[in-house]
């Protein structure tokens, strides 16, 4: 299963950026890549890998903005299509990990 987080954080003042700076970091610390800007995932187990990181997400979030998360599956993963661009190493790097479980 892959878990996506998307956020749109406040970034005017200096404890905004510092507030986006700390979660982006947090994000990164867990395991997940940056897909595009303010675009982030994970692979996970299962379900209840899928919780145990919902959770770590939670407890970091700033107090304004918009911050959504959602759970595909590996099958519904690999339908998504690449519009513009390429894929980045990260995620190439995610995918050959997966084929290893």
């Amino acid at each position: 299963m892959w878990l996506f987080v998307f956020f749109d954080l406040p970034t005017k003042t200096k404890q905004e950026r510092k507030k986006y700076t700390n979660f982006r970091r947090v994000l990164l610390k867990d395991g997940f890549i940056m897909m595009q800007f303010s675009v982030y995932a994970r692979i996970c187990k299962g379900d209840d890998s899928v919780e145990t990181h919902k959770k770590r997400v939670k407890e970091y979030i700033p107090p304004k903005g918009n911050i959504r998360m959602i759970s595909i599956t590996d099958l519904q993963y690999a339908k998504m299509e690449t519009l513009i661009g390429i894929k980045t190493p990260e995620e190439k790097l995610q995918k050959q990990q997966l084929l290893l479980f």
